[in-house]
């Protein structure tokens, strides 16, 4: 019995939210110096003698790069403050470690 007025309420309120001439209200525009959310960061991939070396960059800046070497294990330069000071990681693993205690066993 409610069926039918669930219904036609959701039927009247689609049609009242498409009013034909009306557009949608324009999105603001970005703050100066804002990140541009449409652009996704650049990829470089650079090969070499030795490896291939992996340019990351977002809005023009440099700042990261994986570097991998033909004999070895792949490691990161991570440009962590943005002064073009580049730090190696071995890995993009922070070492964060939840506790994993065992409280019951059945």
């Amino acid at each position: 019995m409610r069926l039918i007025p669930l219904i036609l309420t959701l039927s009247l309120s689609s049609l009242a939210a498409a009013q034909p001439g009306e557009r949608p209200p324009a999105p603001l525009p970005a703050p100066a110096g804002a990140p541009d959310v449409n652009e996704a960061p650049a990829v470089t991939i650079k090969p070499s003698s030795q490896g291939r070396v992996i340019e990351y960059r977002a809005n023009g800046r440099l700042y990261m790069l994986k570097v991998i070497p033909r004999v070895g294990k792949p490691y990161y330069l991570i440009d962590q403050r943005g002064d073009g000071q580049f730090a190696r990681q071995d890995s993009l693993d922070s070492g964060l470690r939840p506790p994993m205690w065992v409280i019951k066993e059945f």
